[in-house]
């Protein structure tokens, strides 16, 4: 801690002179040459004579993350590996183990397997923790152990991993990986069609005009665009899958910043593919970026009524910089806005609270715009749809169910306790719901609130004003009763949560073509898009 609180004061000076020459043009050259002067001298110093040993360049991944910090979370540093990984993410094919793993708290858990992928085939499934890749094991190895696991296509891989406690081996044997933005499509209904899309990447808008197509031979006479949980990525697919639907020379997104070259505007480029087709856009909390420029542009132009919860509320533009060693920065560049105006970001990253955190901008100050048809939306707090679904939403509770992945793990467990032939006979009882309940109580499950942690900081005041003692049998009723509160919140979100229940215990027993089909049939979401669809005076009012 001591080595950071150092070193961080001088490197940021010096790093902005690494970003290239914008930076330059923008600040004073004479002071930017002498504060890396500075630096340069501190660097050296500091590598020469501190007491323990350093290592330059974890001093400098340790520098970089201490200068990015106070900014926005998507300004951030790739090193050369980070590149690569987020140039494969963007191609849509890799070579790996076809698998999602997570690495957290020193532990390689896999998170999900590709049905017919290298992991799946040698036996893999979710839940399972990587202890050993070829003859490394993992408990003492520093850097990320999921490169480990790649390698080129045909290349074999020894893995030893544990499963509900006991130790099991397998040999991979790495391959081709697709990444598909469009994992899964159908017909409901007989007309209507339904396209999940999960990721903006190079595939995006190709893969979606194949589902149409495809669609529209079956028969559909209408459509359901699924977004729910997607991030994002790239800015022009999603002008792409807006064109599908829109006439060409439309403004889908316009960007402002305080560097002129980036102040640009984004419209329709080609034919569409149908500009009439009745259509519903799917969205909720985890739709960000990209998914809010899709379903943001189709709300200003009237083109389909957007249906969940209010999305993610990012409204800022990366661009990769090329630094040198081929690593990368990926910097925020500017605000992008939809046809009407609204630029949708939720979180204001230049103004802080007390505690350093960004504000999260107040409704009662959003702006009112108007669509193309003159309904009135909304900016600064994501894509609010016209038809809000309850089970679409993530509370504050859900969020942190979420981020401790207690989820994860109870379907986990859930998936070696019941036995299931085929996702048609999956029922999620009320029994299973107690049970995750118990379940959390077991595992000491707990989250802190924003009101909790402002009555800790009232009591550390309270100390250092000496009133400590007077107020610290209300302080603890007041802790004890927060804690009540926070157990009733799990019951009371309990649709919202049996949702994200049912569709992790679904993906692990039949994949994510099992969950799709079961949602088809049972989604709330997806019901109440059949319904607006199937209703043509309801559609047609909501889009007057």
């Amino acid at each position: 801690m001591l080595r950071k609180k150092i070193f961080l004061p001088f490197v940021a000076f010096a790093l902005f002179t690494l970003v290239g020459f914008t930076a330059v043009v923008k600040t004073d050259f004479f002071e930017i040459a002498k504060q890396l002067e500075i630096f340069t001298s501190l660097y050296k110093e500091l590598n020469m004579n501190y007491v323990d040993k350093v290592t330059p360049a974890t001093l400098m991944d340790n520098a970089i993350k201490g200068v990015l910090q106070d900014l926005d979370p998507y300004t951030v540093y790739w090193n050369e590996q980070a590149v690569e990984d987020a140039r494969i993410k963007n191609s849509g094919v890799y070579t790996g183990v076809g698998a999602s793993i997570r690495f957290k708290n020193e532990k390689l858990t896999v998170l999900e397997v590709f049905e017919n992928y290298p992991a799946d085939k040698a036996g893999l499934r979710a839940g399972d923790i990587i202890i050993k890749i070829d003859q490394t094991p993992l408990d003492s190895y520093e850097d990320d152990p999921r490169e480990l696991l790649k390698g080129t296509a045909g290349s074999k891989v020894d893995v030893e991993y544990t499963r509900q406690g006991k130790n099991y081996t397998t040999v991979i044997t790495r391959s081709a990986v697709e990444v598909k933005a469009v994992p899964y499509y159908t017909l409901i209904n007989e007309d209507i069609g339904y396209i999940v899309l999960s990721k903006f990447n190079k595939k995006t808008t190709s893969q979606t005009k194949s589902a149409l197509e495809d669609l529209k031979l079956q028969g559909a006479k209408k459509i359901i665009l699924d977004l729910r949980g997607n991030p994002g990525g790239l800015l022009n697919q999603a002008i792409g899958v807006v064109n599908l639907f829109v006439e060409k020379g439309e403004v889908i997104t316009t960007t402002q910043s305080v560097i002129e070259k980036y102040n640009k505007v984004y419209k329709t480029t080609v034919e569409p593919f149908d500009v009439s087709i009745p259509l519903a856009v799917l969205i909720n909390g985890r739709s960000a970026s990209a998914s809010e420029i899709v379903s943001g542009g189709l709300q200003d132009l009237d083109r389909g009524v957007i249906i969940g919860a209010r999305s993610f509320g990012k409204g800022l533009v990366q661009r990769p910089k090329n630094l040198i060693y081929g690593s990368q920065l990926k910097v925020t560049i500017s605000r992008y806005f939809t046809p009407s105006g609204r630029c949708i970001q939720a979180l204001d990253y230049w103004n802080r609270d007390e505690n350093g955190d960004p504000v999260r901008l107040d409704p009662d100050k959003y702006n009112a715009f108007k669509t193309k048809g003159g309904r009135t939306v909304y900016d600064g707090g994501g894509i609010l749809p016209d038809i809000e679904i309850e089970t679409a939403k993530f509370s504050p509770i859900t969020t942190a169910l979420l981020r401790e992945n207690a989820i994860f793990d109870y379907a986990t467990q859930y998936r070696y306790k019941n036995k299931i032939e085929r996702w048609e006979d999956f029922i999620f009882t009320d029994k299973d719901f107690q049970n995750f309940l118990k379940y959390l109580k077991n595992k000491g499950f707990d989250f802190e609130t924003q009101t909790e942690v402002s009555f800790k900081k009232a009591l550390q005041k309270a100390e250092a004003d000496g009133l400590k003692k007077q107020i610290q049998g209300n302080f603890k009723e007041l802790m004890s009763a927060i804690t009540e509160a926070k157990k009733k919140k799990v019951t009371d979100r309990k649709l919202e949560i049996t949702a994200l229940l049912k569709a992790q215990i679904l993906k692990q027993y039949f994949y994510s073509v099992g969950l799709y089909e079961y949602q088809v049939l049972n989604n709330p979401e997806i019901r109440a898009a059949v319904d607006v669809l199937n209703n043509e005076s309801r559609y047609k009012k909501i889009l007057k």
